[in-house]
Order: C-alpha cells, then structure tokens, then sequence
C-alpha cells in the first residue's frame, strides 16, 4: 500500500503514459481526475502506513488488526467489483481487489494466531522448544 505513495507527486505526463500503457487511451487532464488520482494514491499510502505502525506492536493492537482485516476484505471485494464494472484491465483488476482480499485475510489468520499465543503463552513457548 505503501507503494502508492509516489503517485500522490507523480508527474501527469508519467501518469498518461501508465494509462496509455494500459491500453486506455489518453488519461483526461482535467481537475477531478488529477484529484481521484492523487488523493486515492495518498489514502492507499496512509493505509499502508497505519498498517506499518500496527505491526509495531501487534498485542496491543490486536482489535484494531482485526477490524482492518475485515474491513480490508469487504473493501478488496469492493473494488474487484469496481474494477470488473469499470472495464479496467485485468491485470489492473487482479492486482488490486484479490490483492486486498488476500492481504486482509493473512491478516486475519495471523491475528488469529497471535491471540492464541496470547491466551496460551505456556503451551506456545513448549510448542516452539
């Protein structure tokens, strides 16, 4: 997520030459589209931010891990249908919804991990010896 971040200063010209790379023509040079750009690239990175400062300390944080696990499901397949009634690319379209699907749903398996080894410190620590 993380990795949107440059798009938020992304020069236009590299922009349309993305898009015209994949294969949808000129990218429309008008206020609203440089907006939806910019500022999705930048709530993407934000994302990927607080993701990165959760990992910090996964115990404390373990309900809001959760809660963004799931909404990161509902959200990814959200914009798999998005993608797919748009018409954007397949490539496009399989990078982005799946993507967040599977984030979301490792996310999900190792917070459920991680509450185990909470409620269970002894026997983890036998399991791993």
């Amino acid at each position: 997520m993380l990795l949107a971040l440059p798009a938020v200063v992304m020069p236009f010209a590299w922009m349309d030459a993305i898009h015209r790379e994949l294969g949808m023509g000129a990218l429309p040079n008008t206020p609203i589209v440089g907006y939806l750009t910019r500022s999705c690239s930048a709530l993407y990175a934000l994302h990927g931010a607080l993701l990165l400062f959760l990992s910090l300390d996964v115990v404390r944080y373990l309900p809001a891990i959760r809660f963004l696990a799931i909404v990161g499901m509902v959200f990814g397949a959200a914009m798999a249908g998005i993608d797919w009634t748009v018409g954007m690319p397949f490539s496009w379209a399989l990078s982005e919804g799946p993507w967040v699907v599977t984030e979301s749903l490792v996310f999900w398996w190792l917070a459920g991990r991680v509450a185990r080894d909470v409620r269970e410190p002894a026997r983890s620590a036998v399991g791993q010896a």
